[in-house]
C-alpha cells in the first residue's frame, strides 16, 4: 500500500483536516493518506515570517516521519520547505503551490492567482517566475479585507474570492485561476463547482501529482 503523509505548515488541526477531506475522494484503492500539522507556528500563513517558520516544521516532520511514508504532499500554497526535504529525501515531495501552478498552465493556459493574503504576493510571484511560468502568469488578485477575518466567514471568503476570481477572468485574460491556499481548500472546492474547470484547486493538484509520481517510482 502507498502511504502518503500531508503535511500542513500550519498549527491549525481544522485545516489539517479539511485538506485531508478535500484528498481522500482522489485516492485510489491501495492508497492511504495521514496528515501533521505544525506543533508551532501560525493558525494560517499570511506573511514570509509565517512561511519560514512553517518551512522549519515542515523539514522537522518530512524527516522524522519519511520512513512511514512513500511520498509527501506539503499543503501550504508558498510550499514552504519544500524543496529542502527533496535534498534529504528520496521520496516524491509535492507542494500544492508548484503542483497548481503546473496544472493551470498546462496545455498552454493563461493562469491567475486569487488568494487573500496580500503580504504573500510577492512570495508567490517569486514561485511564478522559479518554474519558468511567467509567460503564462496573468497575475494575482487578492480581495480587500483581512485574511483571518475572511476565513472566520466563509460566505464572505467566497463571495470575495469569486470576485476575484471573476477578474482574473475578466480583467487580465486568464483562462485558468487558481485558489491560492491551503486553508482555503473548502472554498476552492466551492468555487469550482460555480466557475467550473477556470478553477484550479491545490490540494487536488498536488494530490494528481503524488499519485502519478508515485506510480512512476513504483513501475520504475
Amino acid at each position: 500500500m502507498a502511504r502518503i503523509l500531508l503535511i500542513n505548515p500550519n498549527i491549525s488541526a481544522r485545516s489539517t483536516e479539511m485538506m485531508l477531506a478535500v484528498a481522500r475522494p482522489l485516492l485510489p484503492p491501495g492508497v492511504s493518506l495521514r496528515g501533521m500539522g505544525a506543533s508551532i507556528g501560525a493558525a494560517m500563513i499570511v506573511d514570509e515570517a509565517g512561511l519560514a517558520a512553517g518551512a522549519a516544521e515542515v523539514v522537522r516532520i518530512g524527516t522524522a516521519e519519511a520512513a512511514d511514508a512513500d511520498a509527501i504532499v506539503v499543503a501550504a500554497f508558498g510550499d514552504p520547505g519544500a524543496q529542502r526535504l527533496r535534498a534529504l529525501l528520496s521520496i516524491p515531495i509535492i507542494g500544492i503551490g508548484e503542483a497548481a501552478m503546473r496544472e493551470a498552465a498546462a496545455g498552454g493556459r493563461r493562469f491567475g492567482i486569487a488568494t487573500t493574503t496580500p503580504r504573500l504576493v510577492r512570495s508567490i510571484e517569486a514561485c511564478v517566475r522559479g518554474l519558468g511560468l511567467s509567460a503564462a502568469f496573468t497575475g494575482v488578485r487578492v480581495p480587500a479585507g483581512d485574511p483571518l477575518t475572511l476565513a472566520g466567514d466563509p460566505a464572505a471568503q467566497e463571495d470575495a474570492l469569486a470576485a476575484a476570481a471573476t477578474a482574473c477572468i475578466e480583467m487580465d485574460g486568464a483562462e485558468a485561476v487558481i485558489i491560492g491556499g491551503g486553508p482555503l481548500s473548502a472554498t476552492a472546492a466551492r468555487l469550482r463547482r460555480r466557475f467550473g474547470l477556470a478553477i484550479v484547486e491545490p490540494v487536488p493538484a498536488a494530490m494528481r501529482g503524488v499519485l502519478a509520481a508515485s506510480c512512476s517510482e513504483m513501475s520504475g
